[in-house]
């Protein structure tokens, strides 16, 4: 059984989010709002449709996107103004999971092939408007993508008698109980548009509708009752919380039966303030929410370890982490993390750059600008094939050391974290 999935959208134009395709009425200037809108209401993938025209409208589109990417808690699925291979390259690299076709430009369908061959159907979406073009390229279309989007209601019968590929469609105005007889429809694997926009605060009412009536929804699935932990003697559990990316432990709370049960059900951290006595959503008046990635109990099954994506500082003093007041410290050797031994250097390196110091080197690269910085990128690159070929491989480990700080400078210059980095390789 397909997974039905509530998706809301963006309409990109000029740097602000729009009504739809074919209305430029601002609704959002700051399309980054309603990320995190979406983010808080359960919301499960995002499209951003970019109707940027030309290339300067479409590069600043681009940048728009990658934030958006970064503060998406969902995955994002970037459609709109492709016209070549290389726009789909950008889409992916901005951060978005899958890119969208557009199957009513003929370019786009010519291009589909090479696309599906160096990015694979995983990463492919194809929209259209009417199901004819599907049947006038289906096998092309099961061959080459993972999922359609269909951008006219009216068509999902059509569409359903020609392919079984999944699909989404886009609902502009519809009566919310009409939401269910689309679902209910086999290869209808979400619903996008301005029926999920308006409504977003009603996505969890939703999905518990839906859920009610048959129709399997992307929701938490606790694999233990609350009645299966051991309490303390205040009927509550502790938690301890980490970083899910840098393992790091940013807090521990406190969680009863209802603050369980609310995290299992909204995906955001809530617990339970013994000093207030009363439920606390944690980030409620702060913004610094939790997102839940994984809940695990401890073995005795009277602890909870959960990994979030962390919002901002999880502690109240405005600190990253929680723990920060250092008791004692026995002098030891640390095992030294490779992404924190970059992230840090990178940290010095942009530092360098807002805050320029006399007799830096690496203000003479960014005085020097781009051309400088690749020349001694490629020198170093140079370096290292030759220090290869000596049998001594410390020359290889100090040329491949210059090399990554030489790129480092590159990534700050061009605005590239290691983040982006790591989940870029991770892709592959």
């Amino acid at each position: 059984m397909i997974v039905k999935k509530f998706v809301p959208c963006i309409y990109l134009y000029r740097g602000h989010a729009v009504r739809r395709l074919t209305d430029c009425t601002i609704v959002e200037t700051d399309p980054l709002r309603l990320v995190n809108m979406y983010n808080a209401n359960n919301a499960d993938a995002l499209i951003v449709f970019d109707m940027s025209k030309g290339d300067q409208e479409h590069e600043e589109a681009l940048d728009i996107i990658k934030e958006i990417c970064a503060a998406a808690e969902m995955d994002v699925y970037g459609a709109g103004n492709i016209n070549r291979m290389e726009d789909v390259k950008k889409l992916l690299y901005a951060g978005c999971r899958k890119a969208v076709l557009d199957y009513t430009k003929e370019s786009n369908i010519a291009i589909t092939e090479e696309v599906a061959l160096k990015f694979g159907k995983n990463k492919l979406l194809a929209s259209y408007e009417n199901a004819n073009v599907i049947a006038a390229h289906q096998a092309l279309l099961e061959q080459s993508f993972s999922a359609l989007l269909l951008l006219n209601p009216h068509q999902i019968r059509e569409t359903e008698n020609i392919t079984s590929l999944p699909f989404f469609v886009e609902v502009n105005q519809v009566a919310l109980n009409k939401l269910i007889e689309i679902f209910a429809y086999n290869n209808v694997c979400g619903v996008t548009g301005n029926t999920i926009n308006d409504n977003y605060r009603e996505i969890l009412t939703l999905k518990n509708l839906c859920r009610e009536n048959g129709i399997q929804v992307e929701t938490f699935e606790a694999a233990f009752q609350w009645k299966d932990f051991k309490k303390n003697r205040d009927g509550m559990v502790p938690v301890v919380v980490q970083d899910y990316r840098t393992m790091e432990v940013l807090m521990m709370a406190y969680m009863n039966e209802e603050a369980y049960e609310q995290t299992i059900q909204t995906g955001r951290m809530t617990y339970f303030s013994r000093s207030r006595r009363q439920l606390w959503l944690k980030g409620e008046t702060s913004g610094h929410f939790q997102y839940v990635k994984s809940l695990t109990a401890d073995c005795d099954m009277d602890t909870i370890l959960a990994k979030v994506s962390q919002v901002g500082a999880a502690c109240h003093t405005g600190a990253r982490s929680c723990f920060f007041n250092e008791i004692t410290k026995k002098d030891y050797e640390e095992v030294t993390n490779p992404l924190q031994v970059l992230e840090e250097i990178l940290d010095v390196i942009k530092d360098r750059k807002i805050h320029p110091k006399e007799g830096s080197y690496t203000n003479y690269l960014f005085d020097k600008g781009i051309d400088k910085i690749l020349k001694k990128l490629g020198e170093e690159a140079t370096e290292i094939v030759i220090a290869a070929k000596n049998p001594n491989a410390n020359e290889v480990k100090y040329e491949i050391s210059d090399f990554l700080y030489h790129m480092m400078v590159l990534m700050v210059q061009k605005g590239v974290s290691w983040e982006e980095i790591a989940e870029e390789l991770a892709k592959r």
